[in-house]
């Protein structure tokens, strides 16, 4: 921090400071001496004794290491001398007062800062000048007294002060103000502008974490370069609090710089180098928080040489990355990176008057900051070029997966239409076998045992028989214009009927066992599915069993359960080997029925006796 204050304070110092310049009429305003010393008690100015000769500018705790705070006075003698008996008018200057104070004329007061106390003001950076009253002016030397506040760690004395022509003295004054304030303030507003831009692209691409590093960067450098140009102590209490906070700014803008060079430059840089990196600027800012004022000031020369040795490091690191991967972008990163500590190389010699020029730093940022502006704008242009790239050939993979999809699905409907047909027609199958194939054997039978030629209405009545069970068979498949008969007893008397009078012409005894009602009725596909499972089962009584007597009982157990029997005396049959030999039509047709609607098929089947049990969980109406 000393070091970037001494640059602001000393950046345009030149050996003929001490000497003001010719005015226009050929009057010569000449500074004699300069003499300082440190205030009494209240400020009172020191006693002659206690006055020593110095040259401006001077930073008063350099040569007098124990300053314990307080106030310098500095005491200008001066003189013009003109050709005539009339003066001319006279401006005065001062380029910085460190770090607040207040100017006397001839012991008449012309200013003060604001804040003469802690906190106290801050003109260190702030070149001001004045008209000199005629009235406070005398033939022959003259005297401006400034008297300098400052705290203890902290640079307190006077910069360079110019006394002459108020022409001569106004572009002066507008030309340090331009190079101490316009320039830093252009540098508060490009890193901004930057910072808020990189910050909202952050926020929209989430995943590119190198903008918002430089973005966090950037904000924090602004937190640190505004000490160059505020005035006000406020909201801080002490000048000391205000230092703390700027080194902190300091350090928490390179470490970000560092992560955003990392993560731009696309280095594996192992979480220990990440860890400590944080520890180390976590620690050196709890240092500054929680130290105590005798120790502040190391804090922050340990803060401020670690924040430099931090940059240095990485920028050298860095050139190092981009000479390894050859990358454009990288080589104009790493060159960028390395103009800045060149440029503060630079400005520290002239600091040290070891070489004759102007500071190049405030520039060397701003085009810095520019040039990096630049790269990321141009990756983020490449990335764009990327993805415009990938949205074209995504779009072409697209259109030719459509094209596939298309021809995929309309062969998939096609196989599925085919697979649609042959499930309806083995659907009819299994219901003309299941329904109308018990009529028809049971008109075959009638036929066959009758000795004479049927009646017209017996043969009707046959063929209404095989119109109905037609119909029934087309209603199989639009369930939802079937209507639930109200009770057991309305669902079996249709099919009661029908095979009461085969069993009776074929000497079966026939037993129906139903509940009253249900106690939650079937659904649709599970009514017709039962409804052709009967059939079916009667059918094969009718068919292969020779039975005697057949039971037909239903049970309902639970609220939501049924339980189907249809039982027989017959012969049977071998369970297993027509199952295995898939020849029997009916019991894959009943089988296939039920499971289909939610339920399970049990047939056990003996010589004498075989059973179907039929479960079924109820779905309701």
């Amino acid at each position: 921090m000393r070091w970037l204050a001494l640059l602001v304070l000393w950046a345009f110092a030149a050996p003929a400071w001490a000497q003001a310049p010719a005015s226009a009429a050929d009057c010569t305003t000449r500074i004699l001496a300069v003499h300082a010393g440190p205030a009494g008690a209240d400020g009172v100015k020191p006693a002659a004794a206690d006055w020593q000769a110095v040259s401006l500018p001077d930073e008063w705790n350099r040569r007098h290491p124990d300053f314990a705070g307080g106030s310098i006075w500095y005491r200008i003698d001066w003189r013009q001398d003109c050709p005539g008996a009339a003066r001319e008018p006279v401006a005065l200057l001062l380029q910085s007062v460190v770090l607040a104070g207040e100017v006397f004329v001839n012991g008449r007061h012309l200013w003060s800062d604001t804040h003469l106390t802690e906190p106290l003001s801050r003109s260190w950076n702030m070149p001001r000048q004045w008209m000199l009253p005629e009235n406070w002016l005398h033939d022959g030397v003259n005297t401006i007294e400034v008297r300098v506040s400052g705290v203890a760690g902290q640079s307190v004395g006077l910069g360079p002060v110019f006394i002459g022509d108020p022409g001569h003295i106004g572009r002066l004054h507008d030309s340090l103000r331009w190079h101490h304030r316009t320039l830093f303030e252009i540098n508060l507003i490009v890193s901004g502008i930057v910072g808020i831009l990189f910050f909202c692209v952050w926020i929209m691409r989430r995943d590119q974490t190198f903008y918002g590093w430089y973005a966090f960067s950037s904000l924090f450098w602004m937190a640190f370069a505004a000490n160059i140009l505020i005035i006000s102590p406020w909201p801080f209490t002490s000048s000391l609090m205000l230092a703390c906070v700027n080194i902190i700014a300091l350090l928490l803008s390179v470490a970000c710089f560092c992560m955003f060079t990392w993560r731009f430059g696309e280095q594996q840089v192992r979480p220990r180098t990440e860890r400590t990196l944080w520890s180390v600027t976590g620690v050196l800012i709890a240092a500054l928080a929680l130290a105590p004022l005798s120790f502040v000031n190391a804090a922050q020369w340990a803060g401020f040489r670690a924040a430099a040795i931090i940059f240095l490091a990485n920028c050298l690191q860095f050139l190092v990355h981009a000479w390894r991967t050859r990358r454009r972008e990288h080589a104009i990163l790493a060159a960028c990176l390395m103009v800045l500590p060149v440029a503060g190389l630079h400005d520290a010699l002239v600091l040290t008057h070891l070489i004759d020029a102007q500071p190049i730093f405030p520039w060397s940022n701003i085009a810095s900051t520019f040039a990096l502006s630049a790269i990321m704008g141009l990756r983020h242009a490449r990335n764009l070029g990327r993805i415009e790239r990938f949205n074209e050939e995504l779009a072409e993979s697209v259109a030719k997966a459509r094209r596939e999809l298309t021809v995929t699905l309309e062969r998939e409907h096609a196989l599925a239409l085919s697979h649609t047909r042959l499930q309806y027609q083995l659907q009819i199958a299994h219901d003309l076998h299941d329904g109308l194939g018990g009529a028809l054997v049971h008109m075959m039978r009638s036929v066959e045992r009758s000795t004479e030629p049927l009646a017209p209405p017996q043969v009707l009545s046959m063929l209404k028989f095989i119109r109905d069970d037609l119909r029934q068979t087309i209603d199989t498949n639009y369930s939802a214009s079937v209507t639930i008969p109200a009770t057991p007893q309305e669902w079996i008397a249709p099919l009661r009927h029908r095979f009461t009078a085969m069993f009776d012409e074929l000497g079966i005894a026939s037993e129906w066992l139903l509940p009253e009602a249900w106690r939650t009725p079937p659904a649709a596909l599970q009514y017709l599915a039962l409804s052709r499972l009967v059939e079916e089962a009667l059918t094969n009584v009718i068919k292969h069993s020779g039975a005697r007597n057949v039971q037909l009982r239903l049970d309902l157990p639970e609220a939501d359960k049924l339980v189907l029997r249809v039982e027989d005396d017959g012969a049977g049959f071998d369970v297993a080997a027509v199952r295995q030999a898939g020849i029997s039509i009916g019991v894959r047709s009943m089988t296939a029925r039920i499971v289909r609607v939610g339920g399970s098929l049990d047939v056990v089947s003996e010589p004498g006796r075989t059973l179907l049990t039929a479960r079924l969980t109820l779905a309701g109406a």
